[in-house]
């Protein structure tokens, strides 16, 4: 296990890049000890962690068409885009178990990042027992408008991308020297300012500090790669991301797009492999 972190972005279907590149990773046995995970991003760390080498690209592939997994009637129905019973419980308890026992035998540290609707603020939630912490993930992949609000405790969260959508600064804060971070988005790619402001704040009007966060989420999101680019610069980060522009939304549901952006992530990860190593001080890995 290499001493770093390893911090993933969300995307919704963009995460299927994800899944390639960290399938790659466990072909070549290689973990980190401090993962960070946003949304979609937070999803494919599950599996990444409980060295289920696919798991996560059928997850994307194989339930396109039932209703259950991703569906304006589940929205209408439930509150939610994404299936919440579909993904948190039938999938990994009965359609494509999830080995409980090889993530929690994995000494890595894995932290989902959440937001805190009444503050705002990203909280990072260190995922212990899975089972028992799915709650987290779930919260961390909750997409405003379209899910609902996650209780835990006597708080309610949402999306962590709306707060901290790619935890560098977490990260290095934490004492990782080394950091690899995936985006799901091509180095040109900037963040623009949301149209669905004025919904938002319909939907949102009790909680002033979230409206906030989302009004600004382009803001720090931009910032944070500028950041990202200036450690490029000094080689204080390693950054796989998509070599052109990603033109699959969140809720894509056409499986050649998707089959075609998890080869691209695997085969990206391959291609810098090599570098990474360098760049990790472990050529022989």
């Amino acid at each position: 296990m290499i001493k770093a972190g390893l911090v993933v972005e969300g995307g919704g279907m963009r995460g299927v890049y994800t899944a390639g590149v960290l399938d790659f990773f466990m072909e070549k046995d290689l973990f980190f000890t401090n993962n960070y995970g946003v949304s979609a991003g937070a999803c494919h760390l599950c599996s990444y962690l409980a060295k289920q080498y696919e798991r996560a690209f059928r997850i994307n592939v194989n339930y396109l068409e039932d209703k259950r997994y991703c569906s304006v009637k589940s929205l209408i129905k439930t509150g939610d885009l994404f299936g919440v019973e579909m993904l948190y419980d039938i999938i990994p308890n009965k359609l494509d178990l999830f080995d409980y026992d090889t993530y929690n035998k994995n000494e890595a540290n894995f932290y989902s990042v959440i937001t805190n609707i009444n503050t705002g603020k990203p909280e990072y939630v260190k995922i212990n027992d899975l089972k028992e912490d799915i709650i987290y993930i779930r919260a961390s992949s909750s997409l405003p408008l379209l899910a609902r609000n996650v209780k835990i405790g006597d708080n309610e969260y949402l999306d962590g991308g709306i707060s901290d959508s790619i935890p560098i600064k977490k990260s290095i804060a934490d004492g990782n020297k080394k950091n690899v971070v995936i985006l799901t988005r091509d180095e040109t790619y900037r963040k623009g300012k949301s149209s669905l402001i004025p919904l938002m704040k319909l939907k949102y009007k009790k909680y002033p500090n979230l409206l906030n966060s989302i009004a600004n989420r382009y803001i720090v999101y931009n910032g944070t790669l500028d950041f990202i680019k200036e450690l490029e610069k000094s080689d204080d980060v390693f950054v796989i991301r998509p070599k052109k522009p990603v033109t699959i939304g969140r809720t894509e549901k056409n499986r050649e797009k998707l089959e075609a952006l998890y080869k691209d992530g695997y085969n990206d990860a391959k291609d810098c492999y090599e570098d990474l190593l360098r760049y990790l001080g472990k050529e022989n890995l």
